[in-house]
């Protein structure tokens, strides 16, 4: 009944429910892939902080914002042939100075060059690349991340922050007044349901939220803001944290009461992948239902684990894809 009704939707669509998604990160994009799937009207918010890799390389040279984010999820909600998305995704190989970039980050640089613009850049590509919904960056300028740990160190830059192996105490950046990007802002505003996540908290998720008018947009929104938590820890960022951690190091960068729902794994993580990941410092994140409904938030448990080919735990696009689209139904009949 449920595949039927859904060939019905990609013919006469029922809905027109606005959902601004936001984070960064390959958490973002993979939820981005199951959402396409529903009659939505999707925005995702991304960030702007990476300074690794290709997307460091690319800031540093051409004094763009980071591109590895948005092309991962301008090729995630595309409705291109299979090999456009392939080549959007190859990375250059060897030792010359094409060496570790990949082909959607070069093209994004150069659309930003010849637009003037890094946001109209994003909007031409989205247009060549049949995306679903919009595409829009945090801010229209790079920004630069920094941290503070509990030891009283700093962090400057976003790739550095988890390879100290330190707890972190906060977030922030030292661009003097970072200013978010209006479209962003409005997405939030206008939408039926605003989600955070999943993705890496301190460096894919809160940097988001650092902007005062993001910040300011989610709470002032009527829409309910729905947290994807993570499936596992990652160490050197949320090493240790349960999924109420979680939430609790969002709220003491912006403010308590952001989080209305939350979505957290109700399934058993393969035991030989438990191993592994313990080795590595990491861990599945428990589960304080009490400790979250008593603040305040709904508890949605779902069964929501992937496994890639090499045993890494990934979220079920499909399946949180679904959690979320059935959560925005039961608003509807609300209303």
């Amino acid at each position: 009944m449920f595949l039927k009704r859904k060939k019905e939707w990609k013919t006469v669509p029922e809905y027109d429910l606005k959902v601004a998604v936001i984070g960064g990160g390959t958490g973002l994009s993979t939820i981005l892939r199951g959402l396409k799937r529903y009659p939505l009207d999707i925005t995702a918010v991304v960030t702007v902080a990476d300074d690794g890799g290709s997307s460091g390389s690319l800031r540093q040279d051409f004094k763009v914002p980071p591109p590895g984010d948005i092309r991962n999820v301008l090729v995630a909600l595309s409705d291109v042939e299979p090999v456009v998305q392939e080549l959007l995704q190859y990375r250059f190989s060897g030792v010359n100075g094409l060496a570790g970039h990949p082909t959607g980050n070069l093209l994004i640089a150069a659309m930003t060059d010849i637009t003037g613009d890094f946001a109209s850049a994003i909007k031409t590509l989205s247009e060549v690349l049949k995306v679903r919904g919009k595409v829009l960056p945090v801010s229209n300028s790079p920004l630069s991340l920094c941290a503070e740990y509990e030891d009283g160190s700093v962090a400057v830059g976003e790739s550095l922050i988890p390879n100290l192996d330190k707890t972190i105490k906060r977030v922030y950046y030292n661009n003097s007044e970072p200013i978010a990007y209006r479209e962003a802002v409005d997405a939030i505003m206008e939408a039926d349901m605003v989600v955070l996540g999943p993705g890496s908290l301190f460096t894919s998720i809160i940097p988001n939220l650092l902007l005062g008018e993001i910040a300011q947009a989610i709470v002032r929104t009527k829409a309910p803001c729905v947290y994807v938590c993570n499936v596992m820890t990652q160490p050197g960022e949320s090493h240790g944290l349960s999924a109420f951690g979680h939430v609790k190091a969002i709220e003491d960068h912006i403010g308590m009461g952001v989080i209305d729902q939350i979505i957290v794994n109700d399934e058993e993580v393969r035991e030989e992948t438990l191993v592994r990941y313990r080795a590595m410092g990491a861990d599945a994140v428990s589960l304080d239902q009490k400790k979250l409904q008593s603040h305040g938030i709904a508890v949605i448990k779902s069964r929501i684990v992937a496994y890639t080919a090499n045993g890494e735990v990934r979220h079920n696009a499909k399946k949180v894809a679904a959690t979320i689209f059935s959560l925005l139904l039961d608003l509807e009949e609300m209303e």
